[in-house]
């Protein structure tokens, strides 16, 4: 026991943090709790489609043909009749806001006029009364609400939102601060609310919020039947329309034996429904979305739908279009009609099958985790490895058995801090995962670190196998970059000198090149070779590659700067990038190898670095590089065909992205892209204006005397008919 004193002291207190997760630490054990849950519900939703609700939806089809939502509110008072007098549903609830009066029927104008200019045609004030009822769309849109089972929908701000914050009227609430003895603390309260209108919300008089309550992860998993203000208590959407479809039961709550302060549940006529503590209920999800019917809001006006599909219906309006932002993230899925939430809930009560997390299901997590903790603590470090998997085995398999049973009967216990404890106090006691973890690391960093950087080798080293060395074929970005001028700066320094200022240089484009996930080839001599999209995939390896080009250059101002400060020449670099299929591995002799890429698209990178001087540039992409990176503006420099490669491709200088250019420069490019076309296609006098415009913009600019050059000799000396607009280098 004394041997083991260590072993079963870490596996006690590796036990005991997992007990503190239950007051709120460990959040990764948390979101994994969220996560399990989630698996759970999705291998038990029944599917199908519920004929019983029907959702009538604000959906792109309506806004094309009915107009914008808003709609005037004569629309929405011709959908109600549609839907109770043609349709004969059973209930409507609105999952939208009338947060502000309609004046699109003119009618305040009209009364403007009455009082005012025509105040004394007593013809025209007898049409505008006449008229009144009419017109006022809002008090037309109340008649329809009066005396039916129809409720608004409106929302409460959260807490900390511009605190007592309001518009609109609130219903009258459910239940009041007398409804619980000494009031329920964890019901969230509210200090702020959208309600809608006081004309038509009086004409209604139930209402419902349509408030969710995600997770820390963003998820919405539960739905609040209860929210406080100002200490009265107010309903969910969901359950105000099935009180308005039974005629307005009573609320009742519910507490377990002996604990008034502990909510557990609320009746509504012979409907219970499980709720936590601070009275949100789990969301019975049916399935995907889609599990309910939808109906286009614009066929319910056209009176299209056939009427056995909506006789007796629940009906939920809202909306599916994704510009009126009522999206939601669930557990099936991560983009999810807000509607649809409020669907599920409603079946869910009335088949009674929404699931319970009471607040005695933590004492029961901890109960097994205490249990399970010990036991493993004690016995592991005495037995071997096959009755340590074994033991540890059976536990999980115990707790996954409880927890399944008790998921299958409603209720919902926590599993995943069993999952997680279990087997890491069996893996502390064997030890063996850390041991391979380190070896293989250390395999990892000895293939890999001389090339990539370390956060790269530290995300291959946690799966080593998915990763080698042996040449195979990937669609990469390489980058070539190369001082100008080089041999005068070297001829210049003495060779303590040179060792200092190649270090300098290096050590400060490797960092870039690092910084944006490269991987350094090799350096010769004064040039760097680096690549994209190996030894890890990489589907942006050509933006990587532009933007660390352009990095690379912003850091060459600094360092010329911080050079020339310490005696040495000022230095410049050119850059060539291309993207295309490479071989990549470790290629070489017997006596030595190295993992590097090969390639045409290699060798073309290299010939457009040394473009970089004769287009006056300091990076030159090649068009498989621009094709791959949308959203830059790129300055189109010529079509040519390099040393090499009988194919001509068109090169490219990337000037930043199309959101950050100044609109001045900007234009340049865009003018100056334009000229190059004007010169492909010999339209000499058109390109030569263009071309001086840029000139009177940028006298010193080269590229722009490079082209002027070019045009003066073509129009004195024409190519034939059939030229292609290449230029050809015979040269690298």
């Amino acid at each position: 026991m004394k041997k083991q004193a260590l072993q079963i002291g870490i596996g006690l207190a590796v036990m005991s943090l997992f007990l503190l997760h239950g007051i709120g630490w460990l959040q990764l054990v948390q979101q994994l709790e969220l996560w399990s849950y989630d698996h759970r519900l999705l291998q038990s939703m029944p599917g199908g489609v519920d004929d019983r609700i029907v959702i009538v939806d604000i959906d792109e089809k309506s806004l094309a043909e009915v107009g914008r939502w808003p709609w005037s509110r004569n629309k929405v008072a011709r959908m109600v009749d549609q839907l109770f007098d043609h349709y004969g549903v059973a209930a409507v609830g609105f999952d939208v806001v009338f947060a502000e009066p309609d004046t699109s029927s003119g009618l305040k104008e009209l009364e403007a006029l009455a009082r005012g200019p025509l105040s004394k045609d007593a013809g025209f004030k007898k049409l505008v009364d006449q008229q009144r009822g009419r017109l006022d769309y809002d008090a037309l849109l109340a008649s329809r609400f009066k005396g039916r089972p129809l409720v608004l929908g409106y929302y409460f701000a959260n807490e900390g939102e511009g605190k007592s914050r309001t518009s609109g009227l609130l219903p009258p609430p459910v239940l009041t601060r007398d409804a619980f003895s000494g009031g329920i603390a964890t019901i969230p309260i509210k200090t702020g609310y959208g309600a809608n209108i006081p004309v038509l919300q009086q004409a209604a008089r139930i209402g419902g919020h349509f408030n969710p309550d995600p997770d820390k992860d963003g998820v919405t998993r539960r739905v609040p039947m209860l929210l406080q203000y100002q200490g009265n208590y107010y309903e969910s959407l969901s359950l105000a329309l099935l009180r308005a479809m039974f005629g307005q039961p009573e609320i009742v709550p519910g507490f377990p034996p002996g604990k008034a302060a502990m909510l557990e549940w609320l009746q509504v006529a012979d409907l219970q429904i499980p709720v936590d503590s601070s009275a949100t209920a789990l969301i019975p999800y049916r399935g995907y979305q889609g599990s309910f019917r939808y109906i286009s809001a614009a066929d319910i006006l056209h009176g299209t739908v056939p009427k056995k599909i909506m006789e007796g219906a629940i009906v939920l309006v809202g909306t599916t279009a994704p510009g009126l932002m009522d999206l939601r993230s669930t557990p099936v899925s991560a983009v999810y009609a807000g509607v649809e939430i409020h669907a599920n809930m409603i079946a869910g009560i009335l088949d009674n099958n929404i699931k319970h997390a009471p607040a005695y299901a933590q004492g029961a997590e901890l109960a097994s985790l205490a249990l399970g903790g010990v036991l493993l603590a004690l016995l592991l470090p005495f037995l071997g490895p096959i009755w340590s998997l074994s033991l540890t085995a059976s536990l999980l398999a115990v707790a996954g058995g409880i927890n399944y049973m008790a998921w299958r009967s409603g209720l919902v216990l926590p599993l995943a801090s069993q999952l997680i404890l279990f087997p890491t106090l069996y893996a502390f006691n064997a030890s063996y995962g850390f041991l391979v973890e380190s070896r293989t690391k250390r395999q990892i960093t000895a293939l890999f670190g001389q090339y990539v950087p370390p956060q790269i080798v530290g995300t291959m080293s946690k799966d080593p196998k998915r990763f080698t060395m042996e040449a195979e074929s990937r669609e990469m970005t390489v980058l070539f970059a190369d001082v100008v001028g080089f041999t005068t700066i070297s001829e210049a320094l003495s060779p303590k000198e040179l060792a200092l200022f190649m270090n300098e240089y290096l050590t400060a484009m490797t960092a870039i090149i690092y910084e944006h996930g490269g991987t350094v080839d090799k350096y010769i001599g004064d040039a760097i070779m680096a690549f994209w999209g190996a030894p890890l995939h990489d589907p942006d390896h050509a933006l990587h590659a532009v933007e660390a080009a352009l990095a690379m250059q912003e850091r060459m101002i600094l360092l010329r700067q911080e050079m020339t400060s310490k005696g040495f020449p000022e230095i410049k670099i050119g850059i060539g990038i291309n993207s295309g299929q490479m071989r990549v591995g470790n290629m070489g002799s017997r006596f030595r190898v190295a993992y590097t890429v090969m390639g045409d698209a290699v060798n073309l990178s290299s010939r457009l670095e040394a473009l970089t001087r004769q287009y006056d540039t300091w990076i030159i992409a090649g068009q498989e590089t621009q094709k791959a990176v949308p959203g830059y503006l790129w300055r189109e420099l010529d079509l040519v065909r390099v040393k090499g490669k009988n194919e001509p491709v068109k090169i490219y200088e990337p000037c930043g992205t199309e959101i950050t250019l100044v609109k001045l420069y900007a234009n340049d490019i865009t003018a100056f892209n334009k000229m190059v076309a004007a010169c492909r296609s010999q339209e000499w006098d058109a390109a030569e204006t263009m071309l001086q415009e840029l000139i009177d913009h940028k006298p010193d600019r080269q590229l722009y005397q490079f082209y002027l050059a070019r045009i003066l000799q073509y129009r004195n000396d024409p190519p034939s008919p059939e030229w292609d607009g290449v230029c050809t280098f015979t040269t690298k």
